[in-house]
């Protein structure tokens, strides 16, 4: 073939070794969009779940008697937590967390609402949640359901939980974590147990921004 001669090449060949040489640079110039398209890194410190919870929703009830869904919250970032009452260790220190993220957010704490939904509905009547919630932040409420109801709210955030037998009663494990969700009600991120509360707060500020 032309491209492997070593005498001076007839003007067909030189045509050829043209177009072959011109096309080898373009695609050398050109992106591989398989191999070498490079992904924006995220400006979020918390993991994007937009796409397995599209759709995830509730319907349960604030420890007011008052009967809430996402809708109710449009307008603000929800930043959601699953737990229960009688947790010793993970569930109040996310809530202590969430309270000194909104000491941090300043005027702007006042766009977020912070939920916690009992993973124990047999246990955390609303009685026991008024007082659980305000140890921790006036503004935070506690969301229940009867068992049906909570199973529901857990399968739609990819929530597992389960009764474990103890000495003294039971305790209950479940998945840990906080769910933000945007002003228009899209389940957005999940921030890791024990994020930093000002990396919490860096994330809300740039929802609340509309990122």
């Amino acid at each position: 073939m032309c491209l492997f001669e070593t005498e001076t090449p007839s003007y067909g060949c030189r045509k050829s070794n043209i177009f072959v040489t011109a096309l080898a640079v373009l695609l050398l110039a050109m992106p591989l969009s398989g191999c070498d398209a490079q992904k924006l890194p995220s400006p979020f410190h918390a993991s994007d779940v937009s796409m397995p919870l599209a759709g995830a929703d509730f319907s349960l009830s604030d420890q007011n008697g008052k009967l809430r869904t996402l809708a109710d919250f449009r307008g603000k970032v929800v930043a959601l937590f699953f737990g229960y009452t009688h947790c010793p260790d993970v569930c109040p220190t996310t809530l202590a967390d969430l309270a000194q993220v909104l000491d941090m957010l300043g005027k702007e704490a006042d766009k977020v609402q912070v939920l916690f939904v009992t993973v124990d509905p047999d246990r955390d009547k609303p009685q026991m949640l008024v007082k659980y919630m305000s140890a921790f932040h006036p503004s935070f409420l506690g969301l229940y359901g009867d068992a049906e109801a909570t199973a529901k709210v857990a399968k739609s955030f990819s929530v597992s939980y389960q009764k474990q037998t103890t000495a003294s009663g039971y305790s209950v494990d479940h998945s840990v974590g906080t769910f933000l969700i945007d002003p228009e009600g899209r389940v957005r991120l999940r921030a890791p147990l024990e994020q930093r509360p000002d990396w919490i707060a860096d994330d809300i500020r740039l929802l609340l921004a509309g990122v």
